[in-house]
Protein backbone atom coordinates (compact mmCIF):
# COMPACT_ATOMS: atom_id res chain seq x y z
CA UNK A 1 0.00 0.00 0.00
CA UNK A 2 1.41 3.25 -0.92
CA UNK A 3 2.31 6.32 1.63
CA UNK A 4 0.44 9.56 1.62
CA UNK A 5 2.16 12.79 2.06
CA UNK A 6 0.23 16.18 2.80
CA UNK A 7 2.36 19.02 1.05
CA UNK A 8 1.00 22.03 3.96
CA UNK A 9 1.99 25.03 4.83
CA UNK A 10 -0.57 27.80 5.33
CA UNK A 11 1.57 30.60 4.14
CA UNK A 12 1.01 30.95 0.36
CA UNK A 13 4.21 31.85 -2.25
CA UNK A 14 6.51 29.36 -0.15
CA UNK A 15 6.96 26.82 -3.10
CA UNK A 16 4.37 24.51 -1.94
CA UNK A 17 2.79 23.68 -5.23
CA UNK A 18 6.13 23.84 -7.04
CA UNK A 19 7.77 21.40 -4.65
CA UNK A 20 4.70 19.15 -5.23
CA UNK A 21 4.62 18.78 -9.25
CA UNK A 22 8.68 18.96 -9.51
CA UNK A 23 9.01 15.91 -6.52
CA UNK A 24 6.04 14.10 -8.19
CA UNK A 25 7.87 14.32 -11.48
CA UNK A 26 11.13 13.51 -10.22
CA UNK A 27 9.91 10.16 -8.51
CA UNK A 28 8.45 9.20 -11.84
CA UNK A 29 11.16 9.42 -13.66
CA UNK A 30 12.91 7.25 -11.41
CA UNK A 31 10.49 4.44 -11.56
CA UNK A 32 7.96 5.28 -8.75
CA UNK A 33 4.29 4.98 -8.97
CA UNK A 34 3.00 8.59 -8.30
CA UNK A 35 -0.71 10.30 -7.89
CA UNK A 36 -0.64 13.58 -6.78
CA UNK A 37 -4.06 14.71 -5.40
CA UNK A 38 -4.51 18.53 -5.75
CA UNK A 39 -6.77 19.62 -3.28
CA UNK A 40 -6.05 23.71 -3.57
CA UNK A 41 -9.09 25.11 -5.27
CA UNK A 42 -6.59 27.89 -7.07
CA UNK A 43 -5.80 24.51 -9.33
CA UNK A 44 -2.42 25.38 -9.37
CA UNK A 45 -0.80 21.80 -9.63
CA UNK A 46 -3.28 20.88 -11.36
CA UNK A 47 -2.52 23.09 -14.65
CA UNK A 48 1.17 22.71 -13.49
CA UNK A 49 0.53 19.48 -15.70
CA UNK A 50 -1.15 21.01 -18.12
CA UNK A 51 -4.41 19.75 -17.36
CA UNK A 52 -7.99 21.28 -17.75
CA UNK A 53 -9.08 23.10 -14.47
CA UNK A 54 -12.41 22.57 -15.39
CA UNK A 55 -12.45 18.87 -16.32
CA UNK A 56 -15.06 17.00 -14.30
CA UNK A 57 -14.99 14.41 -12.09
CA UNK A 58 -12.41 16.57 -9.82
CA UNK A 59 -11.24 15.93 -6.04
CA UNK A 60 -14.37 18.15 -5.29
CA UNK A 61 -16.78 15.31 -6.39
CA UNK A 62 -14.15 12.93 -5.23
CA UNK A 63 -14.35 14.64 -1.49
CA UNK A 64 -18.40 14.93 -1.41
CA UNK A 65 -18.68 11.34 -2.43
CA UNK A 66 -20.22 12.01 -5.86
CA UNK A 67 -17.39 10.43 -7.56
CA UNK A 68 -14.90 7.15 -6.89
CA UNK A 69 -11.30 8.81 -7.12
CA UNK A 70 -10.53 6.17 -9.35
CA UNK A 71 -13.02 8.02 -11.98
CA UNK A 72 -10.87 11.19 -11.12
CA UNK A 73 -7.65 10.04 -11.84
CA UNK A 74 -5.81 11.67 -15.26
CA UNK A 75 -2.70 9.67 -15.89
CA UNK A 76 0.29 12.34 -17.36
CA UNK A 77 3.46 11.54 -18.83
CA UNK A 78 5.03 12.49 -15.13
CA UNK A 79 2.26 10.98 -12.63
CA UNK A 80 -1.04 10.80 -12.28
CA UNK A 81 -3.26 13.41 -10.78
CA UNK A 82 -6.71 14.12 -9.02
CA UNK A 83 -7.26 17.66 -10.63
CA UNK A 84 -9.01 20.20 -8.93
CA UNK A 85 -11.00 23.47 -9.37
CA UNK A 86 -12.61 26.54 -7.56
CA UNK A 87 -15.83 24.18 -7.38
CA UNK A 88 -13.58 22.36 -4.50
CA UNK A 89 -13.77 26.20 -2.16
CA UNK A 90 -17.89 25.10 -1.95
CA UNK A 91 -16.78 22.10 -0.18
CA UNK A 92 -15.83 23.65 2.87
CA UNK A 93 -19.22 24.70 3.85
CA UNK A 94 -20.93 21.19 2.05
CA UNK A 95 -18.58 19.36 4.31
CA UNK A 96 -20.02 20.18 7.28
CA UNK A 97 -22.90 18.72 7.62
CA UNK A 98 -21.57 15.62 6.45
CA UNK A 99 -20.84 12.49 8.49
CA UNK A 100 -16.72 11.63 8.76
CA UNK A 101 -16.43 15.34 7.52
CA UNK A 102 -12.58 15.10 8.58
CA UNK A 103 -11.71 11.58 6.73
CA UNK A 104 -14.09 12.03 3.24
CA UNK A 105 -10.14 13.07 1.37
CA UNK A 106 -8.75 9.52 3.22
CA UNK A 107 -11.65 7.12 2.54
CA UNK A 108 -11.70 8.42 -1.35
CA UNK A 109 -7.62 7.71 -1.43
CA UNK A 110 -7.65 4.48 0.40
CA UNK A 111 -9.77 3.19 -2.21
CA UNK A 112 -6.48 3.50 -5.08
CA UNK A 113 -3.43 3.68 -2.12
CA UNK A 114 -2.56 0.28 -3.58
CA UNK A 115 -1.70 1.21 -6.93
CA UNK A 116 0.70 3.80 -5.88
CA UNK A 117 4.05 4.30 -4.16
CA UNK A 118 3.37 7.84 -3.01
CA UNK A 119 0.51 10.21 -3.29
CA UNK A 120 1.11 13.59 -2.54
CA UNK A 121 -1.84 16.04 -1.36
CA UNK A 122 -1.52 19.50 -2.44
CA UNK A 123 -3.40 21.45 0.41
CA UNK A 124 -4.76 24.95 0.62
CA UNK A 125 -2.47 27.67 1.94
CA UNK A 126 -4.44 28.31 4.76
CA UNK A 127 -5.74 25.98 8.38
CA UNK A 128 -9.17 25.48 6.89
CA UNK A 129 -11.48 22.30 6.61
CA UNK A 130 -9.72 20.94 3.77
CA UNK A 131 -5.98 21.30 4.91
CA UNK A 132 -7.74 19.20 8.14
CA UNK A 133 -9.03 16.48 5.88
CA UNK A 134 -5.89 16.42 4.02
CA UNK A 135 -3.84 16.08 7.22
CA UNK A 136 -6.43 13.08 8.17
CA UNK A 137 -5.51 11.41 4.80
CA UNK A 138 -1.93 11.59 5.02
CA UNK A 139 0.51 9.22 6.57
CA UNK A 140 3.46 11.95 7.14
CA UNK A 141 3.54 15.94 6.19
CA UNK A 142 6.16 17.36 4.05
CA UNK A 143 6.30 20.46 4.81
CA UNK A 144 8.53 23.85 2.41
CA UNK A 145 9.67 26.34 4.29
CA UNK A 146 10.43 29.73 2.31
CA UNK A 147 14.19 30.87 3.50
CA UNK A 148 12.99 34.25 4.44
CA UNK A 149 12.20 36.08 8.32
CA UNK A 150 8.09 35.93 8.02
CA UNK A 151 8.39 32.17 7.13
CA UNK A 152 9.56 31.41 10.16
CA UNK A 153 6.07 33.25 11.83
CA UNK A 154 3.54 31.17 10.49
CA UNK A 155 5.51 27.79 11.76
CA UNK A 156 4.22 27.58 15.54
CA UNK A 157 0.11 28.18 13.94
CA UNK A 158 0.81 24.83 11.86
CA UNK A 159 2.72 22.84 14.42
CA UNK A 160 -0.11 23.65 16.44
CA UNK A 161 -2.70 22.46 13.70
CA UNK A 162 -0.68 19.50 12.99
CA UNK A 163 -0.40 18.61 17.20
CA UNK A 164 -4.83 18.90 17.35
CA UNK A 165 -4.83 16.50 14.61
CA UNK A 166 -2.56 14.08 15.58
CA UNK A 167 -3.88 14.42 19.10
CA UNK A 168 -7.41 14.13 17.93
CA UNK A 169 -8.15 12.22 14.68
CA UNK A 170 -4.64 11.16 13.44
CA UNK A 171 -2.57 9.62 15.70
CA UNK A 172 -0.55 8.31 13.22
CA UNK A 173 0.23 10.87 12.12
CA UNK A 174 4.38 11.79 11.41
CA UNK A 175 6.54 14.67 10.11
CA UNK A 176 8.13 13.17 7.04
CA UNK A 177 10.09 16.31 6.28
CA UNK A 178 10.91 19.83 5.86
CA UNK A 179 12.22 21.34 2.51
CA UNK A 180 13.83 24.84 2.75
CA UNK A 181 12.52 26.86 -0.61
CA UNK A 182 13.92 30.33 -2.76
CA UNK A 183 17.39 29.44 -0.52
CA UNK A 184 20.04 31.73 -1.35
CA UNK A 185 23.47 30.63 -0.06
CA UNK A 186 25.03 34.12 -0.74
CA UNK A 187 22.94 35.59 1.75
CA UNK A 188 22.89 35.63 5.64
CA UNK A 189 19.21 35.67 5.75
CA UNK A 190 18.66 32.37 4.07
CA UNK A 191 21.28 31.06 6.20
CA UNK A 192 19.72 31.81 9.25
CA UNK A 193 16.82 30.82 8.27
CA UNK A 194 18.11 27.20 7.50
CA UNK A 195 19.91 26.68 10.86
CA UNK A 196 16.90 27.93 12.53
CA UNK A 197 14.82 25.40 10.98
CA UNK A 198 17.05 23.02 11.66
CA UNK A 199 16.81 23.90 15.06
CA UNK A 200 12.74 23.59 15.53
CA UNK A 201 12.88 20.90 13.31
CA UNK A 202 16.39 18.25 14.05
CA UNK A 203 17.28 15.87 11.87
CA UNK A 204 13.95 16.15 9.65
CA UNK A 205 15.42 19.17 7.37
CA UNK A 206 16.24 17.65 3.90
CA UNK A 207 19.53 18.38 2.49
CA UNK A 208 18.90 18.80 -0.83
CA UNK A 209 17.69 22.60 -0.75
CA UNK A 210 15.34 24.56 -3.91
CA UNK A 211 17.21 27.54 -5.28
CA UNK A 212 15.79 30.73 -6.24
CA UNK A 213 15.48 29.85 -9.80
CA UNK A 214 13.51 31.58 -12.56
CA UNK A 215 12.93 28.43 -14.36
CA UNK A 216 10.57 27.27 -11.73
CA UNK A 217 8.61 30.17 -11.96
CA UNK A 218 8.56 29.91 -15.75
CA UNK A 219 7.96 26.61 -16.29
CA UNK A 220 4.00 26.29 -14.86
CA UNK A 221 3.01 28.55 -17.46
CA UNK A 222 4.31 25.72 -20.00
CA UNK A 223 2.19 23.17 -18.11
CA UNK A 224 5.42 21.03 -17.61
CA UNK A 225 7.44 20.32 -14.26
CA UNK A 226 10.96 22.05 -14.46
CA UNK A 227 12.34 18.92 -15.35
CA UNK A 228 10.94 19.30 -19.02
CA UNK A 229 10.95 22.96 -19.42
CA UNK A 230 14.60 23.04 -18.92
CA UNK A 231 15.95 19.90 -17.12
CA UNK A 232 19.04 21.70 -17.17
CA UNK A 233 18.49 24.32 -15.00
CA UNK A 234 19.30 24.66 -11.21
CA UNK A 235 15.80 23.95 -10.22
CA UNK A 236 15.61 20.72 -12.44
CA UNK A 237 18.27 19.61 -10.63
CA UNK A 238 17.09 20.69 -7.47
CA UNK A 239 14.49 18.65 -7.13
CA UNK A 240 16.08 15.64 -9.09
CA UNK A 241 18.49 15.68 -6.00
CA UNK A 242 15.37 15.76 -3.04
CA UNK A 243 13.49 13.28 -5.20
CA UNK A 244 16.75 10.88 -4.46
CA UNK A 245 17.03 11.99 -0.72
CA UNK A 246 13.25 11.18 -0.47
CA UNK A 247 13.78 7.78 -1.74
CA UNK A 248 16.86 6.87 0.37
CA UNK A 249 14.18 7.23 3.33
CA UNK A 250 11.50 5.53 1.36
CA UNK A 251 13.20 2.46 -1.39
CA UNK A 252 10.54 1.56 -3.84
CA UNK A 253 9.55 -2.24 -3.23
CA UNK A 254 11.60 -4.81 -4.80
CA UNK A 255 10.11 -6.29 -7.95
CA UNK A 256 9.13 -10.01 -6.94
CA UNK A 257 11.19 -12.16 -9.08
CA UNK A 258 13.99 -9.42 -9.55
Amino acid sequence: MGKSIAIVNQKGGVGKTTSCVNLAAALTAQGARVLVCDFDPQGNATSGFGLDKTRSPSAYEVVLGSAPAERAVVSTKWGDVIPANKALSGATVELIALERREYRLRDALDTVKDKYDFIFIDCPPSLELLTLDALCAADTLLVPVQCEYYALEGLSDLLYTVRLAKQRLNPALEMEGVVLTMYDGRTNLSLQVAEEVKRHFPGKVYASVIPRNVRLSEAPSHGVPVSVYDPLSRGAEAYEQLAKEFLRKNPLPVPSGA
